[in-house]
């Protein structure tokens, strides 16, 4: 399943067919995600109204929603891929089928939302965080997380990360990543003031996760890496900010 992008070019969307059944496997390939949708979901505070609606920008198969259970939102996940909507559906997200540079949602109808690990997949991230922001109400929440446009997040994400057994072969087209000033720029032209941090996994969760990997061996969930705050945003960053009145 990790080889799924071998017969197709970098970054295609068909790879997230082939790999349909990795979603909700937490040791399987999208095994990242998962820790980093619990630290997006950190970034999150409970609604702080009734019917507060959260849109969820790349939801793919919804792994977000269990970090958010009991926060009190509306959860609306917006993605390309239906196989991985109808997942996430069944684990309470409201589907959209549809574009993040055009979401056929109304102009500042969200509390918070979500971009996590999207804005490296599209051709024009701008549009996406034009989208964003649009659907932001005044006061609403920015939470995202994508990789650096560095030689050094193009060595570790690409180039060594590709190696290890776990993770997908041509899942990233380095060409795409978002350089973090840029993003911060850009935030600000719609009145989204993002601060911005790195992230990593945490270094003895990581290597006792790689172990169990090699060994076939499964992770105990409460023993699963942890993604974790660094100085250093030249890989992998994370970014949230509130929307101007």
């Amino acid at each position: 399943m990790r080889d799924a992008g071998l017969s197709l070019p970098r970054n295609d969307p068909r790879q997230y067919d082939d790999l349909a059944g990795e979603w909700w496997r937490p040791d399987g390939a999208f095994a990242m995600l998962h820790w980093l949708a619990q630290a997006r979901a950190a970034l999150v505070p409970p609604a702080a109204r009734p019917g507060a609606l959260l849109v969820d920008l790349g939801c793919g198969a919804g792994l977000l929603a269990p970090h958010l259970a009991g926060k009190g939102y509306r959860h609306v996940g917006v993605d390309l891929t239906r196989s991985a909507l109808t997942q996430a559906a069944r684990h309470g997200v409201t589907v959209l089928n549809g574009d993040a540079t055009a979401v056929p949602l109304a102009d500042g109808c969200a509390d918070v939302v979500a971009a996590g690990e999207l804005l490296e997949h599209v051709p024009d991230w701008r549009a996406v965080v034009a989208q964003a922001c649009r659907l932001l109400r005044p006061g609403g929440l920015l939470v995202l997380d994508t990789l650096n446009d560095t030689a050094l997040s193009r060595l570790v994400a690409v180039r060594i990360a590709e190696r290890l057994p776990t993770v997908p072969r041509g899942i990233h087209d380095p060409r795409l990543f978002v350089d973090d000033q840029q993003l911060r720029t850009e935030c600000a032209r719609h009145g989204v003031d993002l601060r911005i941090r790195g992230l990593r996994p945490g270094v003895p969760g990581l290597l006792r996760w790689l172990v169990r990997q090699a060994r076939g061996v499964t992770t105990p969930a409460g023993e699963r890496p942890r993604i974790v705050p660094t100085r250093s945003t030249a890989v992998l960053y994370q970014g949230w900010g509130v929307r101007g009145g």
